[in-house]
């Protein structure tokens, strides 16, 4: 259940406040932190499960990939000390570090590098990025022990930034089926203990080969969903801090304690009312643009972000690469939603689900949505999920209308040209679109044609995008390193110490 604002403000004013954690708990963090999480992951292998919240947890932590995107979204060598590709940007050969172990002793090589990603592309493989990144490598060569060599069917001027993606770490054969409860990585900690509907904590692995440079020893990261919960934690001290704080209405509280740091920054997300588009009557795209006129997307932000976010209207971030604004397309309209639902044929109020996950956006969100749609004649019944049923109910398509938060940058191909995908959209016209893009490496023509997919989108109406979330951290004085933005979802605790 949500929280109001003079509820929450209530629950804030009997905590604790400035000078209040003891000494001795400060003392005892000196290399160790616990750092707060919406969401629970399904599980730890982000190869297999597409939820954000095992990359909180494992990308970069227990598991690495070739690359590494970097807080700012910059693309450098992790795994692989370098690459380049040919002139036709089809074929991509990749140096790997020597003497690379993983946790259990096994050695990183190129047919380590071979396996992992032929597993992701495997038949049944459940990887999120199977269709848009692995599905076009056609082969992976493992040329001598530390050099590997990708061959696309379709030039891919992303693929380094992909690779840095979680989907895309490396697993070794003799592990990978038990990764999901029991990974083993290469990276700098090990896990230690995952306690269900509590928390998951890492462990400093010492054999890892830059250990003597990583400062915090255990890593803990504790899920707390609940608003309330998350500053009543934060002011007692139970956690040090959260990367992706959401209890907004309480950010000015923080702002003015001089224990902890705040901090604003940017994120890849798009925020989405989502629409089933194969269900009767939102398959048709006048419904779909009535939707998205009867939404009012400077009042979502406000209400239900503190204003902490940028409106959208396609699904590109501002942060991405060719992102234009189209939230002109369906200004926020009631008249114009309820003559479009009209011109469908719907002449009585529209009676829909609209379901809702855990994460604050969505359940307060969803009640400012439900009420402007209830404007335009559309009643949008409230169905509160944990995120278990979201995954099992409207990520498999089972559902009219849902909030979510897409994380992943530059996800359009997976997202809009696999018809399978949770909101069915079937365009051979967009797909057309993705297919020359991938086939394109001059500059020019990639702007106009991701230009081109944002705008095909909007007229497809094939969800109502609302808005490019900010991401706030709240964290204690001291505390070194953690992101304060968000070009994918990941905590890099290799690079937190505390000051």
């Amino acid at each position: 259940m949500d929280l109001s604002r003079r509820h929450l403000n209530t629950l804030i004013a009997g905590l604790p406040m400035a000078g209040a954690l003891p000494e001795a708990l400060a003392q005892s963090r000196k290399d160790n932190v616990t750092i707060a999480m919406v969401l629970e992951p399904p599980g730890l292998d982000p190869t297999t499960a597409p939820s954000a919240a095992i990359g909180e947890i494992v990308h970069y932590n227990v598991f690495e990939g070739l690359t590494k995107i970097n807080v700012d979204g910059a693309v450098t060598p992790l795994l692989a000390e370098t690459w380049g590709h040919t002139p036709d940007g089809k074929t991509y050969t990749f140096k790997l570090r020597k003497g690379v172990k993983f946790s259990d002793g096994s050695a990183l090589t190129a047919e380590t590098v071979k396996f992992s990603f032929e597993r992701a592309k495997a038949p049944g493989s459940t990887n999120k990025a199977k269709k848009a990144v692995f599905d076009n490598i056609s082969s992976v060569v493992a040329h001598d022990e530390h050099t590997v060599i990708l061959v696309l069917d379709k030039a891919d001027s992303t693929l380094p930034f992909r690779l840095g993606e979680n989907t895309a770490v490396i697993l070794h054969p003799n592990s990978a089926a038990t990764a999901a409860t029991k990974p083993v990585g290469t990276g700098p900690y090990k896990l230690e203990n995952w306690a269900k509907g509590s928390a998951v904590t890492l462990v400093k692995w010492d054999g890892h080969r830059d250990a003597a440079k990583v400062k915090i020893k255990k890593a803990t990261f504790r899920f707390i969903n609940d608003p309330a919960a998350q500053v009543a934690a934060l002011l007692a001290g139970d956690i040090d801090g959260m990367p992706r704080f959401g209890a907004l209405t309480a950010l000015k509280q923080f702002q003015g304690d001089k224990r902890f740091t705040v901090e604003v920054g940017s994120t890849a997300g798009k925020g989405v009312l989502a629409i089933n588009n194969r269900k009767a009557p939102l398959n048709d795209v006048r419904v779909r643009r009535a939707i998205t006129h009867a939404i009012d997307r400077k009042a979502f932000i406000d209400g239900a972000q503190e204003g902490l976010g940028k409106p959208i209207g396609s699904h590109f971030a501002p942060t991405d690469i060719g992102y234009q604004d189209l939230t002109g397309m369906y200004p926020h309209n009631p008249d114009k939603a309820r003559a479009l639902l009209k011109e469908a044929g719907i002449n009585g109020p529209l009676n829909l689900t609209l379901t809702l996950p855990p994460p604050a956006y969505a359940r307060k969100g969803g009640e400012i949505i439900a009420a402007q749609l209830a404007k335009v004649g559309i009643n949008a019944k409230i169905e509160n999920v944990e995120w278990a049923q979201w995954l099992s109910g409207p990520f498999k398509g089972n559902f009219d209308l849902t909030i979510i938060n897409h994380v992943e940058p530059l996800d359009y191909a997976t997202a809009y040209a696999d018809p399978n995908y949770y909101f069915g959209y079937d365009s051979a016209k967009f797909r057309g679109l993705v297919s020359t893009l991938a086939a394109t490496s001059n500059g020019q023509e990639k702007a106009r044609l991701w230009r081109e997919i944002q705008r095909q989108l909007a007229e497809d109406a094939v969800n109502a995008w609302i808005w490019n979330p900010a991401q706030v951290a709240v964290f204690r004085k001291g505390l070194k390193g953690l992101w304060n933005s968000s070009p994918i979802f990941a905590n890099d605790m290799a690079a937190v110490s505390w000051g």
